[in-house]
């Protein structure tokens, strides 16, 4: 790889922040899971103008998969990641294996509370902990001055934001506008997982949310009629549609200033996610 440093250990990708901390240069994070798409890519370009150095590290998490989740058929495929890479502003590659992050006798967790409560954690309960977990440890191992997190996952944005400023950490958290399909739908690495009929279907997700963001009635009204949108165009489960405050994702009330529509709902095993601005 001649223009990528590709980095297997904190030693080494830390080796690499230094030397380039030392010629005073700005570092920023792109931090994935691997299986690339252009949502990512955009990443990588808009994190591009605020630092000098770009690393984009690809690790599967393990700690932020249940048991019964797609940890083991999630979508791997790093030498089409790191080809897709070369194309882009990125200047190293930190892709550590399993055992690197969590040797043997790892025992540390993180515990959240604020907003990480509630949404996603109804479902999955264990899974802001390892998200964070994770961030928290890539942060720190390379040394980052900013780093860049999707819209589309807009929970785990707003968690992040609030354990970097709980634990003063010195780095920005820039938020990446969400990319879609040529249809609407957000770009996610679990949209491999759609046959051709669900793919149709799955182009409403974001008609529907688009009419619950906009919809004048009460909140209430709004995300009842969104949840029988969502049943009526075949998605097989919802597990919310709803309206909240944009900072707190608590239910919105008179301190709210800014309202976000969030849409969960499945079809078959794979979960879509999509959210906007509300009215």
């Amino acid at each position: 790889m001649p223009s990528l440093g590709l980095h297997r250990t904190v030693e080494d990708m830390r080796a690499e922040v230094a030397a380039w901390k030392a010629d005073g240069l700005r570092v920023g994070l792109v931090p994935t899971m691997g299986a690339l798409h252009a949502g990512h890519l955009s990443l990588i370009e808009a994190i591009s103008k605020n630092a000098d150095k770009v690393i984009v590290s690809i690790f599967v998490n393990p700690t932020q998969f249940a048991a019964h989740e797609d940890l083991s058929t999630y979508p791997r495929q790093e030498a089409a990641d790191l080809a897709a890479l070369e194309t882009t502003k990125t200047d190293a590659v930190f892709a550590p294996t399993a055992a690197e992050m969590y040797p043997e006798g790892f025992s540390t967790a993180v515990t959240l509370d604020g907003p990480a409560l509630g949404l996603e954690s109804e479902e999955r309960p264990h899974f802001f902990g390892g998200v964070a977990l994770i961030v928290l440890k890539l942060l720190t191992q390379t040394q980052t001055d900013v780093a860049i997190f999707g819209e589309k996952d807009y929970q785990q944005l707003m968690v992040i934001r609030r354990m970097v400023a709980d634990l003063n950490l010195p780095v920005e958290i820039m938020a990446g506008a969400i990319m879609r399909e040529a249809d609407g739908l957000a770009m996610s690495s679990r949209n491999v997982y759609l046959d051709a009929e669900q793919r149709k279907i799955a182009a409403q997700l974001n008609v529907i949310l688009q009419q619950l963001a906009n919809n004048p009635a009460s909140a209430a009204q709004a995300e009842a009629e969104a949840k029988q949108a969502l049943l009526e165009a075949g998605f097989t489960k919802v597990d919310y549609a709803c309206i909240r405050d944009a900072q707190t994702l608590g239910v919105p009330d008179a301190k709210t200033v800014a309202r976000r529509a969030l849409i969960v709902a499945r079809l078959g095993e794979t979960r879509l996610l999509d959210n906007s601005p509300a009215i």
